[in-house]
């Protein structure tokens, strides 16, 4: 497959309101395909899978600390290569630590499994609670939900499959697979990692699970090319990084349809700024991307989402979100497409997004902007009426062609009279829609050149229509459907 070059520092002439505005709302980098570094070292693999799982017998058989060992030698600007050797095309660890300028490369064929010992994972410490790892806290709910009350949080739980901390310049890439193995039995429980998770909902109850890749402080990581696969929880996770690329991953959780796999949200960048997500392709049980607070400065480029809940920012927006392009996404039988979700317990000022040349199919919520957040799959129509002092607060939002080829719900909600959303629309349409399908409060729509038939005739939402010819021509999703790659 050949990608093109993305500049993100390209300027984009995008309409909002009766204003043209440069697209500001961008990684500031220049990104580029990325290329492979040589290898410092290669590692054969010693295990060989068994119906594409890691064999009963090798359970015990860790990679862990050859793997560790040669990551920690390894010199800036070369890749730990982890390659098939005779029939041998596996790999088991526990928690692994990246180095600065270090690239951990899976070759076609390999496969990186996580181990299912929970005690490998366990956060170790003084002030640590022991044991925590692979269990549910009985009766203690997360720490934010729900409102208003926000228990200190238990100090201890897992630590990820592979963490990027305080490491610059890292790579994760190749043609092969990291395995999570989200649906594996926890040794020593009766449950897997998804089952403990699905476990602790009906309560709204804090469990303790290892995820795939988090990182923090780890300006220019770059994942390029490599697959994932059954994340435990979140996939990607990255805070307080400046400069983080993901391009041509491939990410599928649960690999077997019909498992459930709850939390496995996708790409989750944090408390960061100039990232860039392009030409990727994500399917899994959560959020495929969920923007989390204090992000400026985003690339969407390119991609393609099938199951999952949307292109999200929050629920988390308190130290605020802002620059935002999307452009040119695919949305295949997601819950939601475009949805910024958020409430009085963790809201906060959201502006300057841009969303454009996008594709929806078999989408419940096409557009949900919302500040009613429930913790649950999508919003409410109405406020649940929370308490709470970070107020939700959207504005300077652009949707621009954007076409669902079935009908579904749009909400678009402002908190009150204070705190209106404000959003353009331009050459936005979805099939089918009807009136009673259309839902908000406290917002102001203005409806650009390309139009829109969305009636919000049926809810007290302001529009204001620009002047000029109005195109009824719906933005062509013709090839843009294709299977997960």
């Amino acid at each position: 497959m050949m990608w093109r070059q993305v500049r993100v520092r390209v300027g984009v002439a995008l309409w909002a309101g009766c204003t043209w505005l440069s697209a500001a709302s961008q990684d500031t980098r220049q990104v580029v395909e990325p290329k492979i570094p040589p290898a410092c070292v290669q590692l054969e693999a010693k295990l060989k899978t068994v119906d594409d799982k890691v064999a009963p017998a090798d359970e015990s058989n860790l990679d862990t600390e050859r793997i560790q060992k040669a990551l920690d030698g390894c010199a800036p600007g070369k890749a730990v290569e982890l390659k098939t050797a005779g029939g041998n095309n596996a790999f088991l660890t526990g928690p692994l630590e990246m180095r600065t300028g270090v690239t951990l490369l899976v070759d076609k064929g390999v496969t990186l499994f996580g181990s299912r010992d929970a005690s490998l994972y366990e956060v170790t410490g003084e002030g640590v609670t022991p044991g925590l790892c692979g269990t549910i806290a009985t009766g203690a709910p997360p720490p934010v939900f729900p409102a208003p009350q926000r228990p200190a949080p238990v100090r201890g739980g897992c630590r990820p499959l592979i963490s990027v901390i305080n490491a610059k310049d890292v790579g994760i890439m190749g043609d092969g697979v990291i395995d999570g193995r989200g649906y594996a039995k926890i040794l020593g429980k009766d449950y897997s990692w998804w089952e403990m998770a699905r476990k602790a909902e009906p309560k709204n109850e804090r469990y303790f699970t290892t995820r795939m890749i988090v990182a923090s402080h780890a300006d220019g990581l770059v994942m390029y090319r490599i697959t994932l696969h059954n994340s435990t929880n979140f996939h990607v996770s990255v805070n307080q990084t400046n400069g983080f690329t993901a391009w041509g991953v491939h990410l599928l959780t649960p690999t077997t349809r019909g498992v459930d796999a709850r939390n496995t949200d996708g790409i989750d960048p944090g408390s960061s700024t100039n990232v860039t997500v392009a030409h990727s392709w994500i399917d899994n049980g959560d959020d495929n991307i969920a923007i989390k607070t204090g992000v400026s400065h985003m690339s969407v480029l390119d991609n393609h989402f099938f199951s999952g809940h949307g292109m999200s920012i929050g629920s988390e927006t308190f130290t605020g979100q802002s620059f935002l392009l999307v452009d040119g996404l695919t949305l295949d039988h997601t819950t939601s497409g475009i949805r910024i979700k958020s409430n009085v317990t963790r809201g906060g000022s959201v502006h300057d997004l841009v969303y454009q040349n996008i594709c929806m199919r078999g989408v419940k919520n096409p557009i949900a902007i919302s500040p009613y957040y429930t913790n649950q799959t999508t919003e409410p129509y109405e406020d649940p009426k929370y308490t709470g002092d970070r107020i939700p607060d959207y504005k300077a939002i652009t949707i621009r062609n954007l076409t669902s080829t079935t009908p579904g719900d749009v909400l678009i909600a402002g908190l009150n009279d204070e705190h209106q959303t404000e959003i353009a629309l331009d050459n936005v349409h979805i099939a089918d829609i009807t009136k009673a399908q259309v839902h908000g409060h406290f917002a102001t729509v203005t409806v650009g050149p390309g139009a829109t038939n969305i009636d919000f005739s049926g809810t007290d939402i302001k529009v204001v229509a620009t002047k000029g010819e109005k195109s009824g021509a719906a933005y062509s999703c013709d090839g843009r459907f294709v299977p997960m790659q």
